[in-house]
Order: structure tokens, then sequence, then C-alpha cells
């Protein structure tokens, strides 16, 4: 693994520890990683298994069970000072994470002297498959990678665009407005590109809320003059890009980006930049025999310092 995004990662995860009981959210533990918000989650979550936020809530109810077993404070006590919102959300965390409510485990703890042990054994083993996931080195994969990842400079891209909000499955509906647009412009597939950008990640942003635009790049010289309907312009930016090819349905597409911010990104002589990613579409799903779609993928690099 790149040394860089280890040592990254460990400062996050030792802030974490340290802080634990104090509000956290995403925008922080970003800055402490020195990744942008969208970069951060998911490299955090392709290397440690977890969600920043889970793993946070893992560390709480870690240090909740030993408070347990002291047997000095309340439930509601011990809730507070591990930084849980309310008593209800500690308890309902607590019982789906360990199958026991607070009080069950306390009673435990009064019967069974060792049972402590037992959740510090299977924190420690969980420790142990984070380490070995995050050093490991697999020189196949590397090797595979290198086949299949190209770094392209791409130019700024002048666009139109339709923005879909909303289930990420379903932004055929903003390709149907744009196409009806473009082809009234002229603008025809044969000449410009159809570019996909996916403004959210929807581990972390409610599925109705994920923002989607659909994109054409426009010819030379194209007035930009308000336009009917839904249709708007911008620029996205160029630059270094690692290119993904992607070829299977759509549900299908999270994957690629986990596994390129998980397992190459990470291992690779670059660091995420904080541009959106670029997919550009290169072929229509509706046509394809199997319902796939064609997609290069363009994650935004630029070199580690």
């Amino acid at each position: 693994m790149n040394s860089e995004y280890k040592d990254r990662m460990d400062r996050v995860i030792q802030y974490i520890r340290q802080n634990s009981h104090q509000k956290l959210n995403l925008d922080m533990l970003a800055d402490v990683s020195g990744f942008s918000k969208y970069h951060f989650t998911r490299i955090f979550t392709s290397l440690e298994g977890v969600s920043p936020i889970a793993f946070v809530n893992r560390e709480r109810l870690q240090k909740a069970v030993y408070l347990l077993g002291e047997n000095k404070r309340t439930i509601l006590e011990i809730s507070n000072h591990c930084g849980f919102e309310s008593v209800s959300t500690f308890n309902a965390l607590f019982k789906k994470h360990f199958g026991k409510t607070p009080s069950e485990v306390r009673n435990n703890i009064g019967k069974h002297s060792n049972y402590p042990l037992h959740f510090s054994k299977k924190q420690e083993e969980l420790s142990s498959l984070e380490d070995y996931n995050r050093n490991g080195r697999n020189h196949l994969l590397e090797r595979a990678w290198k086949k299949m990842i190209t770094i392209k400079e791409l130019p700024d891209y002048e666009v139109a665009y339709v923005r879909h909000v909303g289930s990420y499955l379903h932004t055929h509906v903003a390709w149907e407005k744009l196409g009806h647009w473009a082809s009234e412009q002229g603008i025809t597939p044969n000449n410009h590109y159809f570019i996909g950008v996916s403004l959210d990640d929807g581990t972390f942003v409610e599925e109705w809320a994920c923002r989607y635009d659909a994109c054409i790049t426009l010819p030379r010289g194209f007035d930009k003059l308000p336009h009917q309907g839904q249709v708007e312009f911008k620029t996205l930016s160029g630059g270094m890009y690692a290119v993904y090819p992607f070829y299977d349905t759509i549900d299908h597409l999270v994957l690629a980006y986990e596994s390129v911010f998980g397992l190459w990104l990470p291992n690779s002589e670059y660091d995420a930049d904080d541009r959106p990613s670029l997919e550009f579409c290169m072929n229509d799903p509706a046509k394809d025999e199997q319902g796939k779609c064609k997609i290069d993928l363009c994650i935004p690099i630029k070199k580690s310092l």
C-alpha cells in the first residue's frame, strides 16, 4: 500500500480513538485525512471495510462495554460519556452490534467475570484483519491493474447537462430529456461525448437525494443562451485521470468505484484529486443485447507528494 495512504488512514483512526466521545462528522474526519469528503468516504470504507461513521460507532461501543463492566455509571451516563446523541440510539446500535442490550450485557458481566474479555478478543481479531488488509501486498493484483488502468490527460469539456436527483438507477430520465434536447440542436453522438457525473456517494447520501448530471459536449462556439426546459451549461475540468473500462449492468458501477478507490488507488503512485469523476458513456444500454452499459470511468488523480 502507498505509505502516504496508510499514514493518512492511521491518522484518522488515531483521531477517532482519541475523540470518539466528541461529536464527529465526515467533514472533520476528511480534514484530518487530507482528502476531500467525497473521496475520503470511498477510500476509508474500501480500506477499513466499514464506513467512517460505522468505525466511530464501533469504537464508542467498545468503550461502552468496559464502562458497563465497571458498573459505576448509569446506562444514560455511559451513553453520554461515549458520545452517542441519545440513549435510544445507544441502545439500538449496541443491540445491533452485540446482539444484546446494554442492560443484558451488564447483567452477564456480573455473572461471568471473563465477559469483557470476550468482546476484547473480538475487537483484537477485527483490528488484526484490518491491519492485514491495509498492509498486505498482492503483486499479481498490481500487474492486473496496470493492464487495466490507463492514465490520461483530459481537456476541459464545455457541456450541456440535465440534473437528476434520486436513485442512480433512474438516471435514464435525465438522459432522455438531454437526448431529446440535443437532437433538436443537431448535436449527435457521432461527434460528441455523453458524460455522466455522479455528484454524491450513495453509501453516505440517501438514495432519494443523490445528484447526477447527464452531460453532452458542445460544438465550438455553441450559443449558450438560456434554453427552455431543464438544460443548463457548465465546464467539466480536465487534467489527469485514471481510466477504468467498465462493461456491466448499471447497478454494478458502484463496485467499479469501490475497486478503483479501495484497491488500485492506495497501491498506486497517485492521490485522488478534488474533482468529480467522469463516466464516459460509450453505448446505449437499451440497445445492448445484455442490457449492459459500456463506460470509461475516469477518476481524477494527481501525483503523490
